[in-house]
């Protein structure tokens, strides 16, 4: 290679220039001639990852305060887009022989809901594309004919109900389990007070109900659902200490590039204005060289510093110049950083 193209000169006018970066499954670099003849299913670039929603389960038992804190998150996620789908809209509507003999029909049982249409919805959902939701009428046992519930593509799903947990399929979509405790004494009043004002039964019913269907099924399907739960929320919607957290945890998710999804040992470092500003000057394409080469090396900096804190260490003391001893840290390994810009 002649002298003229190891200089600085042309080291910058090269990198001005267009350029493609790729990233292979496997985990090699290809080079521009390598990747313009892969196939896409074994190239992968920024343009191409699925930009898929973050979906969250929420179970518990009846009454439990599903619904609040499912709310409680929707609230203070207001800046982003959260749908919520309840899979008491996906119970099968009944035929004239088991209305004739409803109090006997177990609602609390999986095989009351129709999980099939659920998995599709909820698929859909997560591919980018709009839904209808069915409408139950809870006093008449049947779905509404006519009427439905348009749900769009959201960058939150919120899967709500008392046996999300229980299909594998079904938790095998979520990014998140939720599950809400509370105490038995309380859910059964908040049930037989829901049951009684807002689905037009009396309180015999719901009673005999609750000791031949709920319970039971409580501890059958429920219960022991409670362990596929990332996050247990202990008295519901009471406990703001808990929904915060788990606001701040998604707000995070969110926040995270796609690449995280696929590379789970890519850490992410958090974007702030003086970041974005060095971005701003190093990607204009009238920057100077000086400029160009004292903010791409302030990243650099910036990066490797931020990489020092996920090395491991082991406790270390020493003695300072005025004799005292200090406890601090000393690292395990040793750092390799590796800057590649524009290439």
């Amino acid at each position: 290679m002649p002298e003229e193209t190891t200089s600085i000169d042309y080291v910058m006018e090269a990198a001005s220039g267009p350029h493609f970066s790729g990233l292979r499954l496997d985990g090699r670099v290809p080079s521009s001639a390598t990747a313009a003849s892969s196939t896409p299913d074994s190239t992968l670039t920024l343009d191409s990852l699925p930009n898929q929603p973050f979906v969250i389960g929420v179970s518990g038992g009846t009454a439990s305060g599903k619904t609040t804190v499912c709310d409680m998150i929707i609230q203070q996620l207001h800046d982003h887009r959260v749908v919520l789908v309840n899979q008491d809209s996906f119970y099968r509507g009944l035929n004239p022989e088991e209305l004739e003999r409803v109090h006997e029909y177990n609602f609390d049982h999986p095989d009351a809901f129709d999980t099939e249409q659920l998995l599709e919805c909820t698929r859909k959902l997560i591919s980018g594309q709009g839904v209808h939701v069915p409408i139950y009428d809870f006093k008449k046992h049947q779905r509404s004919s006519d009427s439905f519930r348009q749900v769009n593509a959201s960058d939150v799903i919120i899967l709500e109900g008392i046996l999300v947990f229980h299909d594998q399929r079904v938790r095998d979509l979520m990014n998140m389990k939720i599950f809400v405790d509370a105490d038995a004494d309380v859910r059964l009043a908040r049930r037989i007070r829901r049951d009684t004002v807002e689905r037009g039964r009396d309180i015999n019913s719901v009673l005999e109900q609750y000791a031949k269907f709920v319970k039971p099924a409580f501890d059958d399907f429920v219960l022991p659902s409670k362990k596929y739960a990332d996050v247990i929320i202990p008295r519901g919607g009471d406990n703001h200490v808990a929904i915060d957290l788990i606001v701040q945890h998604i707000r995070t998710k969110l926040g995270q590039h796609d690449l995280c999804k696929i590379y789970p040992n890519v850490y992410v470092i958090q974007s702030t204005f003086q970041i974005r500003g060095m971005h701003t000057l190093i990607r204009d394409r009238d920057i100077s060289k000086h400029d160009f080469v004292f903010y791409s090396d302030r990243l650099i900096r910036l990066v490797v510093e931020h990489g020092l804190g996920h090395l491991p260490f082991t406790e270390k003391q020493v003695v300072t110049p005025t004799g005292s001893v200090y406890t601090g840290v000393d690292f395990c390994k040793k750092l390799c950083g590796v800057s590649i810009v524009r290439s």
